[in-house]
């Protein structure tokens, strides 16, 4: 991505960003987020957008923003330039870029799940695109046995061998062990920290695979902010809001940032479906996730299984209802959101049971209860389409059917049809 910043992310930086350089001090006078949210809704009301209060007709655009912010105070945050062309001139050195949510380049999951939670400004280092790829986010607590440490690197590196991204914060112990793994198997990795983000991005350990764009760092923070309580809380949304899924390998009960973000996504937001690692020593706080519906990570030992662990998400019109409530969709198209429209819904197999279905299982299980409605033979790429899926996918699901004997393999060209007993009704 390119380090140059258009007008509209010039002038968000300057209503909003402390652009910390050198022993400079941020401004008291920066617009809250939402401030921000109530003049960018004015702006576009008035069919303007933020660059114009650069622009020749600045003057009339801040006086019709008197309600929303001071003009005296508007005025003074706009001129800020030189402090802006120092902080630009610093990242640019870093090769920091910068985006704003009136750019097209901003990424597409986080403007369209979180809306105006989305933050104005964001800044990164690497390649932009591995944002828009979903993916696993993998989050837990910074202080760790070596035994958990092993066991996150292990859930990295199959991450990679099934060519998913891996998405983290970035911390100690958890974070840093599950990118550890995915970049060591050649994988991608999506860093979202809440500080830091320039020391980050000269690490010599991040550079070859910024360089060779398969590790993307983020924060909605300046690149030169230290740790802040509040910071690392609030950026657990964008993990999740990047993710396809999520798995909390490690939380505290009823406290710190894993326990608090993993809590919103069940209990409000929704986003993504969230997994809680299994086994014994689980502790309390991974038990009680799973009483506010959480689900058993099934631990997938290959990248077949891994995927289909993936494709399970949160109906995308549930709002803040719980997991029970979770849907069969699978999709090509990572990035898309709310557009999807699911084929079905289904309850997942209660999980107090003696024995129940991994999650992995469920979703094979619908795959073969859809199929098996089929009226035609199909290609696989008619049951792709059918299914939301890539070919790959549905080849795969299509060979285990025919395998189990519920689908019969046509020739000529090659179509898939219910295989069907001596009585004619369908197997399976």
């Amino acid at each position: 991505m390119s380090t140059s910043l258009s007008s509209n992310t010039q002038a968000i930086l300057l209503l909003t960003a402390p652009l910390i350089a050198g022993r400079s001090e941020p401004s008291s006078e920066l617009m809250t987020p939402g401030e921000y949210n109530r003049l960018a809704r004015a702006l576009r009301d008035n069919q303007r957008e933020p660059a114009d209060l650069l622009g020749p007709e600045a003057g009339e655009v801040i006086r019709k923003c008197q309600g929303i912010i001071d003009a005296a105070r508007l005025e003074r945050l706009l001129g800020r330039g030189f402090l802006l062309s120092q902080a630009v001139e610093r990242w640019q050195a870093r090769a920091i870029w910068v985006v704003s949510r009136a750019d097209s380049s901003y990424p597409r999951r986080l403007k369209a799940r979180l809306k105006e939670d989305a933050p104005p400004v964001l800044y990164g280092c690497g390649d932009a695109a591995i944002l828009e790829m979903g993916g696993l986010a993998i989050v837990g607590s910074r202080h760790v046995e070596d035994a958990l440490v092993e066991y996150t690197e292990n859930v990295g590196r199959l991450a990679a061998r099934a060519h998913r991204t891996v998405v983290s914060g970035g911390a100690r112990g958890v974070d840093q062990a599950a990118m550890r793994g995915a970049l060591q198997e050649g994988g991608n990795v999506s860093g979202v920290l809440s500080d830091s983000l320039e020391r980050a991005a000269l690490v010599r350990d991040h550079r070859e695979v910024l360089m060779d764009g398969r590790l993307v760092l983020i924060s909605p923070y300046d690149p030169a902010a230290g740790f802040n309580v509040g910071h690392a809380m609030q950026r657990n949304k964008l993990i999740y809001a990047l993710a396809d899924a999520a798995l909390v390998v490690s939380s505290d009960y009823g406290k710190g940032g894993t326990w608090t973000g993993a809590v919103e996504q069940l209990e409000k937001l929704s986003f993504v479906p969230v997994y809680v690692r299994s086994g014994v020593e689980t502790g309390k706080g991974l038990e009680s996730l799973r009483q506010k519906g959480a689900l058993v990570w099934p631990d997938p030992d290959t990248s077949e299984g891994f995927t289909e662990a993936l494709a399970l998400r949160v109906y995308p019109e549930n709002g803040a209802s719980k997991q029970s409530e979770l849907s069969f969709v699978a999709r090509e198209d990572p990035s898309s959101t709310a557009e999807d429209r699911p084929l079905t819904e289904y309850q997942p197999c209660k999980q107090n049971e003696e024995k129940h279905a991994t999650p992995a299982e469920e979703l094979f299980a619908k795959v073969k209860e859809l199929v098996t409605q089929m009226r035609t033979p199909k290609t696989d790429a008619e049951v792709a389409a059918d299914l939301h899926v890539s070919k790959g996918q549905a080849k795969e699901w299509l060979g285990r059917l025919v395998e189990e004997g519920v689908l019969q393999k046509l020739p000529k060209p090659t179509r898939y049809w219910v295989a069907r007993g001596k009585s004619g009704t369908p197997r399976g």
